[in-house]
C-alpha cells in the first residue's frame, strides 16, 4: 500500500476514508439505478391502462427503496472506520460519532418504512376512487381525499413516536401524558374546531347535498363546491365563494334545490270585464292547450296544467294558471315560460281576447237643477 494511504488522521488511515467515500458513491449509484428500474416499470404498466394500479404500486416503492439503500450504504461505510472503545483512550474516532452514525441509519430505515406506508395510501385511494365513482352521490368523492389526509397524518405521527422511543431512546410515556393534559386544554380552547369536525361527520353520514348541488343554506344560495372536515364551501350565483363552518351547516335548515323533481310556475292572467262568458272559457282552453303543447311541461296525470277563472278583481277577470316543468333546470324553466307566454299572446290576439290592466272608470252625476 502506498505510504500516502497510510497517513493517519483521527486514528484512521487515509485509505479508510477513501473506502468510505467509495461505498457512499456506490450507494448513491445503486439508489439511482433502483429509481430508474422502478420508474421504468411504472411507465411500462402505465401504458397498459388496465393495470393502472401496478403503476401506482411501483411508484410507492421508489423513494422508500432509495432511502433504505442509502441507510444500508451508510451503515456499511462506517464499518471501514476505527472508533475508540467507550470509556478508553484508544486510537480512533469518538464513539459518540459511531452512535450518532448508527442512529442516523436507523432513523433513515424507519422513515423509509413509514414513507412506504405513507405512499401505499395512494393504492388504497386508487381503489376508493374507483368505488366512489360507481356511487350516485359525489359527496363520497370528497370523502376520499379527507380519508387520505387523515391516514397520512396518522402514519407520520406513529413514525415520529417510534423514532423517539425506539431509535433515540426517549421515554414517550411522559410525552403522551403531557399531550393528554395539553390536549384537554387544546380541546377546551378549540371546541369550535371539534364542533366543526362532528358537523362534517353528520354531513357525510346524512348526505343532505352533493358536490355541485344548488342549495339554500341559511342566508346563502349557491352551489356546493367542497366539503371538508372544518368547513363547507359554497359558490353563490354572484360568483362569491362563501366558507361556512360545518357546525353551522349541520344545524341549519338546508333546502336542496337541485333535488326537486320539477319547477312549479303559477301566475295570473287578467282579461277585461267586457269579455263574454264563452270567450272566458275559450281563454281557459287556449291556455291549457298552449301549456300541454310544450314537451317540457309535466305529463304526470297527478300534475296536469291547471287553469281556473277564479276571481272577479276590481278591474279585471282573473285566470289563475299552474303548470310544472321537467327537468327541474332553471334555464330550461325560463325558456319554457318564454315560449308559453309568447304563444298565449299570439292566440289571444288571434281570438280577440284582450288583456286587462289596472283601470278606473269615473261616473260624474250632473244635478238636474243646474
Amino acid at each position: 500500500m502506498p505510504d500516502i494511504l497510510t497517513v493517519s488522521y483521527a486514528g484512521n488511515e487515509l485509505w479508510r476514508y477513501l473506502a468510505l467515500f467509495v461505498i457512499i458513491l456506490i450507494t448513491l449509484a445503486c439508489s439511482r439505478i433502483i429509481k430508474f428500474i422502478l420508474d421504468r416499470q411504472a411507465k411500462f404498466w402505465a401504458a397498459r391502462r388496465e393495470s393502472g394500479v401496478l403503476e401506482v404500486f411501483l411508484k410507492c416503492f421508489i423513494l422508500p427503496a432509495q432511502m433504505a439503500v442509502i441507510a444500508g450504504g451508510l451503515y456499511l461505510s462506517h464499518l471501514t472506520l476505527k472508533f475508540a472503545a467507550s470509556g478508553r483512550k484508544a486510537i480512533g474516532l469518538n464513539p459518540s460519532i459511531k452512535t450518532l452514525w448508527i442512529n442516523v441509519c436507523n432513523v433513515l430505515v424507519t422513515i423509509a418504512i413509514a414513507l412506504l406506508f405513507y405512499k401505499l395510501v395512494d393504492v388504497l385511494e386508487y381503489y376508493l376512487v374507483r368505488w366512489t365513482s360507481k356511487t350516485r352521490t359525489k359527496l363520497d368523492d370528497m370523502l376520499v381525499p379527507v380519508l387520505r389526509k387523515a391516514m397520512r397524518v396518522t402514519i407520520a405521527i406513529l413514525a415520529i413516536l417510534f423514532i423517539a422511543q425506539n431509535v433515540l431512546g426517549k421515554d414517550i410515556s411522559t410525552i403522551l401524558a403531557g399531550l393528554g393534559v395539553g390536549g384537554l386544554a387544546v380541546a377546551i380552547a378549540a371546541k369550535e374546531t371539534i364542533a366543526n369536525f362532528f358537523g362534517s361527520v353528520m354531513i357525510f353520514s346524512d348526505r343532505p347535498f352533493q358536490i355541485g348541488d344548488l342549495v339554500r343554506l341559511g342566508d346563502y344560495y349557491g352551489t356546493i363546491e367542497e366539503v371538508g372536515f372544518r368547513s363547507t364551501r359554497l359558490r353563490t350565483l354572484d360568483g362569491h365563494l362563501i366558507t361556512i363552518p360545518n357546525a353551522n351547516v349541520a344545524n341549519a335548515a338546508i333546502e336542496n334545490v337541485t333535488r326537486r323533481p320539477f319547477i312549479r310556475k303559477n301566475f295570473s292572467i287578467t282579461i277585461t270585464y267586457d269579455t263574454p262568458p264563452d270567450k272566458v272559457q275559450e281563454a281557459v282552453d287556449i291556455i291549457k292547450d298552449v301549456i300541454t303543447s310544450v314537451p317540457q311541461t309535466s305529463s304526470d296525470p297527478e300534475l296536469p296544467p291547471r287553469v281556473y277563472f277564479d276571481n272577479f278583481n276590481d278591474w279585471a277577470l282573473n285566470l289563475l294558471v299552474y303548470y310544472w316543468v321537467k327537468p327541474a333546470h332553471w334555464w330550461t324553466f325560463l325558456e319554457v315560460s318564454h315560449q308559453i307566454n309568447l304563444e298565449i299572446m299570439r292566440r289571444f290576439a288571434a281570438e280577440g281576447i284582450e288583456f286587462a290592466f289596472p283601470t278606473q272608470t269615473l261616473y260624474l252625476r250632473k244635478d238636474e237643477a243646474e
